[in-house]
């Protein structure tokens, strides 16, 4: 490709862009956006228009492939929408079982202690949340070894409860989500 003096170009594979300078033979000088002249091959270059000076290099958006993808996107998701099933808006409540959540101080306290405090808050919660008819909880116990997961299993074991791991956007690992099962009465 020829470019003349004044052309706005971009540097492939590169995060340059500038002025043409000047042109010698298959060597083109441009002037940086921070005033730097810089030497490159002209294959190395792709001259930008300037409507689309302000565009990223990467991004095109008149460009018939990205046009086409951006349809098949669009079309995907759609029929992803349809066919996914959405889980209702329940009211939930969030326990956060990290121990610097529970107490001031864990100064004086054994990891048995901690644990404990970390039980007994996940149950009197969840006893609350029967109470209440809070249909879903959360309880936030952080990744860790596993050890406080663990007993929460054995805790959700004795109540009429679905369990599964929390949303991995919003809580990471670390969080589990509890329903309450509805008993059908006749």
């Amino acid at each position: 490709m020829g470019f003349q003096i004044g052309d706005f170009v971009a540097v492939i594979d590169e995060k340059i862009k500038g002025v043409v300078v000047s042109v010698e033979g298959v060597r083109v000088l441009i002037r940086e956006e921070n005033g730097f002249d810089l030497y490159f091959e002209a294959s190395q270059l792709v001259k930008i228009e300037h409507d689309q000076s302000k565009l990223s290099k990467f991004l095109d958006i008149n460009n018939v492939l990205f046009q086409q993808k951006k349809q098949d996107f669009s079309a995907g998701v759609k029929k992803t929408q349809k066919k996914s099933k959405k889980k209702p808006n329940l009211p939930y409540m969030e326990v956060d079982l990290h121990i610097h959540q529970l107490v001031k101080s864990t100064k004086g306290m054994s990891n048995y202690d901690i644990l404990s405090l970390q039980v007994d808050r996940a149950k009197y919660k969840l006893e609350f949340a029967l109470r209440k008819r809070i249909p879903k909880l959360v309880f936030i116990h952080g990744v860790g070894e596993g050890v406080l997961q663990k007993e929460l299993t054995y805790l959700f074991a004795n109540y009429p409860v679905k369990v599964s791991p929390a949303s991995f956007e919003k809580y990471g690992l670390g969080a589990t989500e509890v329903y309450f099962i509805q008993h059908k009465q006749s």
